[in-house]
């Protein structure tokens, strides 16, 4: 079992920054992957970006490139989401998730923490 708890959601004026945490509990050994999903009112889930536990290795959706920064601390558990420039289409909650299975499937979800950007 892995338990992850988002934070750091609030609202920010545009072009402002925000910095997002997940942090992994239980089974943390097992995860390979973790990333970063947003999902705003009337939207489908979107992918934001993801990296590897072991390797670092990092995947950015092609709308956060250049403004968005994804990290871990492993010693900590740890996974971030710098968001800088924001811009209001950004607004969305935004879920921390683990791979565990090592083959692209997303098994443990955090309850997601609202990002809201104002104009």
């Amino acid at each position: 079992q892995v338990q992850l708890v988002e934070s750091g959601g609030g609202l920010v004026q545009a072009g402002g920054s925000l910095r997002l945490s997940c942090v992994a509990s239980g089974r943390t050994f097992n995860i390979y992957r973790m990333g970063w999903f947003r999902q705003a009112p009337g939207k489908e889930r979107d992918f934001v970006a993801r990296i590897t536990w072991t390797g670092g290795n990092t995947y950015y959706a092609d709308s956060v490139k250049g403004r968005f920064t994804i990290s871990r601390d492993n010693a900590e558990n740890t996974v971030s989401l710098q968001m800088n420039s924001l811009k209001p289409e950004d607004t969305a909650v935004y879920y921390c998730a683990a791979d565990t299975t090592s083959a692209g499937a997303y098994d443990y979800w955090g309850q997601g923490t609202q990002v809201t950007v104002s104009s």
